[in-house]
């Protein structure tokens, strides 16, 4: 594995987990999870396109399909990379394709962008094309049953065609170890008190998708892990999303959160009050994904 900086589209929010509406079972169309998706895309675009332009391709695709596609971060990173391509943008939301479709329009890629609404784990999938790539970034670990969703892209895939899975390895984390000044290592803390909501919500998240991938018949030919730590002061976004991101997972914490600490985080997401998360200086965005870039395994391999 390549240690280098990269961040995927759609990470996970807890409360209820912006890996999008995604294409799983689930569907929640809401505006602050779409709003939490952009700031994403916009925090994270100089490694969004960094990772398109590493993708082990033998030809440049003419058809990709987006799965999971959320708001359009990953559709449109793909547009930009390979310009005579067409995506096929999947997601179970309505609200996330609507504004993805709006997006389209107003940069003048409508022509280019076809979204389709699906629910990603079931047993039939709606005509997707026969896509050179497919792209699943932060929506595998959504699927209640992701073995058969592996297998239907594998049945999707064209002959040679590639097939790019990115997860996260866990929420992103924006303080520092010993912030806030009176309860320090609150985010860890906060983290910690997520474990067993994620456990059995998304219990295949952080997964290792090697030998999953192999089960339904692909091949990995590259993975890397890849950090990112990306100094607040790069962007005035970092702290709007460390507010939003905080908030939702204080949405899944709090009943399980010390009272202390709870109060201490409300402080932190009291936009107007003197601790806001807004007015610090020493933010940055911490977080690991993997890549993992496969073809269909040869005849008898």
């Amino acid at each position: 594995m390549t240690p280098t900086h990269r961040h995927t589209s759609h990470h996970d929010a807890p409360a209820h987990h912006p890996g999008h509406g995604h294409g799983g079972h689930h569907e929640h169309d809401d505006p602050g999870q779409a709003e939490i998706l952009d700031l994403d895309a916009e925090v994270f675009a100089e490694h969004l396109a960094s990772i398109t332009a590493w993708l082990p391709l033998t030809s440049e695709p003419r058809l990709i399909v987006d799965l999971g596609c959320g708001t359009g971060t990953g559709t449109f990173a793909l547009l930009e990379r390979f310009p005579d391509a067409h995506v096929t943008a999947v997601d179970n939301s309505a609200g996330h394709l609507r504004i993805l479709s709006e997006k389209a329009r107003a940069r003048g890629v409508e022509e280019r962008v076809r979204t389709v609404r699906a629910d990603l784990d079931s047993d039939h999938w709606p005509d997707l094309g026969t896509p050179g790539l497919v792209w699943a970034s932060a929506s595998m670990h959504h699927m209640a049953r992701p073995e058969r969703a592996l297998r239907s892209v594998r049945e999707l895939l064209a002959p040679g065609g590639l097939f790019a899975v990115v997860e996260l390895a866990g929420f992103p984390r924006f303080l520092p170890a010993d912030a806030p000044g009176d309860r320090p290592g609150l985010e860890e803390r906060a983290h910690a008190a997520t474990d067993s909501f994620h456990a059995e919500h998304v219990p295949h998240r952080g997964a290792d998708w090697g030998p999953m991938l192999a089960a339904a018949g692909f091949t990995v030919e590259d993975e890397r892990t890849l950090t990112v730590d990306i100094e607040g002061g790069r962007s005035e976004a970092i702290g709007r999303y460390a507010h939003g991101s905080l908030q939702r997972l204080r949405g899944v914490a709090a009943p399980v959160l010390d009272p202390q600490d709870l109060a201490a985080l409300d402080e932190l997401l009291d936009t107007d009050g003197p601790n806001s998360i807004l007015r610090r200086t020493d933010l940055a965005v911490r977080t690991e994904r993997t890549v993992w870039a496969a073809r269909r395994a040869a005849a008898g391999g």
